[in-house]
């Protein structure tokens, strides 16, 4: 078998060193998928209403502003929570994740991720927008996808597909409904 198809549990290091990188695939590989589909989504709806780039640039900054936020207060409570529970077992203070950290690399990993859908929505001239988003968002899932499997030594086929998959259904709704409620005439 290849190295990319071993199981967690085949794994000769020490278990300590796997949820230490497991812990930061969550908060780096993962907030930056959050930042790539969560932004992608909102200015693929957007676009899906109007081709002016001052809404679409306006909603997809609040979508980097609010989920980076949003992403390092779920982090910094979710680690809070553990940390708690780690220090009333009586594990070791120095062998405890740092809620402040892992608040921080979910934000910055998030805003890095969000800066793709960002420039793949606003450079391209407005006619082929969504099309260049759809592509450029589904193939950095796959990375994504890949990079996280690889790091949690998992199947990276079936990770890739499964966030790509997703991020498409994602993208689809996000867009019809957009579609939808310009040409109803609700907003636009």
């Amino acid at each position: 078998m290849g190295a990319m198809s071993i199981r967690v549990n085949d794994i000769s290091e020490p278990r300590e060193d796997l949820a230490t990188r497991l812990n930061w695939l969550r908060a780096g590989v993962l907030g930056a998928n959050d930042g790539i589909v969560s932004v992608a989504a909102v200015v693929v709806g957007v676009a899906g209403v109007t081709n002016s780039t001052g809404p679409i640039l306006v909603a997809g900054l609040a979508a980097v502003l609010g989920g980076a936020i949003s992403m390092a207060l779920g982090e910094y409570v979710s680690v809070s929570s553990q940390t708690d529970s780690q220090k009333a077992h009586g594990v070791d203070a120095d062998d405890v994740v740092s809620p402040w950290h892992a608040a921080l690399a979910s934000a910055v990993a998030f805003l890095a991720g969000s800066v793709l859908p960002m420039l793949a929505i606003l450079l391209p001239p407005p006619s082929v927008r969504v099309p260049v988003t759809f592509v450029a968002v589904l193939g950095a899932l796959a990375i994504t996808g890949a990079v996280g499997a690889w790091i949690g030594r998992a199947n990276v086929t079936r990770a890739a597909l499964r966030v790509v998959i997703g991020g498409a259904l994602a993208l689809a709704a996000t867009f019809a409904v957009g579609s939808w409620l310009g040409s109803a005439g609700v907003l636009g």
